[in-house]
């Protein structure tokens, strides 16, 4: 499904979304304003909670820490980031008993936005923004350019948080099973 071409501050846009699975599991989002342009895609797997979830709070804690900071920034995104993580982590602990599947779902997510001239990306996960630009050499060829970072085990830095995490849950299970032995005796 492709969406008509509509304004934003300092050009046009349209989406498109391709269903690949029975149930859509990305969403994604476009706001404008006479400010500002902000877009966010968000790549769900393993069913579609995580990625309506980040569509309905993440934009939300933007504006929030937008507000609170006095602008769009580094800093509002990680803060927006970061609440949204804990707040869905929150509902997927609160929902175990009840939908043990919630354990195993989750989305990429990746934004980009745009305010006072200065344009901004952020992502989780494989997702990635890549800008076309015209070439250097004048030719109507268009360039492209990665504006972002994958993040996941491919990269050193995730790979090892990944590792320490694993080595914690795999401690605190050991210590689990020990008090379990030791209820047993």
């Amino acid at each position: 499904m492709i969406s008509q071409i509509k304004p934003h501050i300092t050009g046009e846009f349209s989406t498109a979304v391709v269903q690949a699975n029975s149930s859509l599991e990305d969403q994604s989002q476009v706001f404008t304003s006479p400010s500002a342009t902000y877009v966010g895609v968000y790549d769900g797997h393993g069913g579609p909670e995580a990625s309506r979830f980040v569509n309905r709070h993440l934009f939300l804690y933007i504006r929030k820490f937008s507000t609170e900071y006095g602008g769009l920034s580094a800093e509002v995104l990680k803060k927006a980031f970061s609440a949204t993580e804990q707040d869905f982590t929150h509902l997927v602990k609160r929902s175990l008993s009840f939908k043990p599947q919630m354990a195993s779902v989750g989305s990429c997510c990746l934004v980009g936005a745009i305010s006072d001239g200065q344009l901004y990306v952020a992502n989780l996960g494989d997702s990635r923004a890549v800008l076309g630009r015209r070439g250097f050499d004048g030719e109507k060829k268009l360039v492209a350019e990665r504006l972002s970072t994958d993040h996941n085990v491919s990269c050193e830095d995730v790979r090892r948080e990944v590792e320490a995490l694993f080595i914690l849950m795999k401690t605190l299970l050991w210590s689990i099973a020990e008090e379990f032995g030791e209820l047993r005796e």
